[in-house]
């Protein structure tokens, strides 16, 4: 079906902006959110800071796509959820993000959504689900050692995803 994946990846690089190498980002170089070493994983080769600097949309699509958007099944969720889960995928990992939603909706947390998960989420209000999403990915933003660095955009992040996420229900 694929309803949300464009929107929600415009939104995506909204969100993360161009390029960034930031001093105490773990993450090191990273354009629209992807990281010089998770584009490396996928295109199978070392890549230079400038080839990171030159990385454009139409590059990164099919990754999101695949490494994020498919691996949540976000054309099984829910409009709005697939969004939210797909933007804390990007920002904080699959497994973390899918970790989130099995706590939620109280199936076994394993980090990979399947069967049971997609079935215990259709059974909940999508706008119960975005409201406790969102609150329970920034309570964990507010855990982290980097949160007096990146914490206001981080949770500005949050804000902007759950307001955007409510439009598509």
């Amino acid at each position: 079906m694929n309803r949300n994946f464009d929107r929600s990846f415009d939104w995506v690089l909204q969100s993360e902006g161009g390029f960034s190498d930031s001093i105490g980002d773990p993450g090191g170089a990273t354009k629209y959110g992807c990281t010089k070493a998770t584009w490396e994983m996928y295109v199978g080769h070392e890549v230079s800071i400038d080839d990171m600097k030159n990385l454009t949309p139409e590059q990164v699509k099919p990754l999101y796509k695949t490494r994020y958007w498919d691996a949540i099944h976000g054309d099984a969720l829910p409009s709005g959820l697939d969004y939210c889960l797909f933007d804390a995928c990007i920002n904080s990992g699959n497994v973390r993000a899918s970790k989130w939603i099995q706590e939620i909706v109280g199936v076994f947390v394993d980090g990979a959504i399947g069967n049971n998960t997609l079935a215990a989420i259709s059974q909940i209000n999508p706008v119960t689900l975005i409201n406790e999403y969102c609150a329970k990915r920034l309570e964990f933003l507010k855990t982290l050692k980097l949160w007096p660095m990146f914490g206001d955009g981080w949770g500005k992040r949050v804000s902007q995803v759950r307001i955007r996420a409510l439009e598509l229900v």
